[in-house]
């Protein structure tokens, strides 16, 4: 080791400084995993939380649809289901009528989007709860 004159403190060899060096990177190292590990715990938590909280919601939600269907009167659920049936099978009708006079490329197209429209299940379920409330409130009307 050679001495520095100004702070009378022996200048490290390239060993010591690559020893120092590596034992810096593996400190480093160990914080890295510990910060790492404690933002995956984090992590993991808020995943948790928000897994119980859906769960929460979606029950509210069942227990709300539950208690609407339980509010609501057979004879009106009966007539929204008939309603329905009807509206599809005339829906249905009316597509194959439709479409039989159709020219081939609006064909192809209004097809494409059937098939684009199939996989929108909520909208259509959004729908049947509207032709349900409707139909609840005609049958209401009519008893006042």
């Amino acid at each position: 080791m050679t001495i520095n004159p100004q702070d009378n403190e022996p200048t490290p060899t390239p060993e010591e400084l690559r020893a120092r060096v590596e034992g810096t990177r593996e400190e480093l190292g160990r914080t890295v995993e510990a910060l790492a590990a404690e933002a995956d715990v984090k992590s993991r938590r808020a995943q948790q939380k928000a897994a119980k909280a859906k769960g929460q919601v979606q029950d509210k939600a069942a227990q709300a649809l539950h208690a609407a269907q339980e509010k609501t009167p057979e004879a009106v659920r009966a007539k929204a289901a008939h309603t329905m049936g009807q509206l599809s099978e005339t829906a249905h009708t009316l597509g194959e009528r439709i479409q039989d006079g159709m020219p081939e490329p609006v064909r192809e197209k209004a097809y494409l989007a059937a098939e684009a429209s199939r996989g929108k299940r909520g909208l259509l379920m959004l729908a049947g709860v509207g032709v349900l409330a409707l139909t609840y409130v005609a049958a209401r009307r009519r008893r006042c």
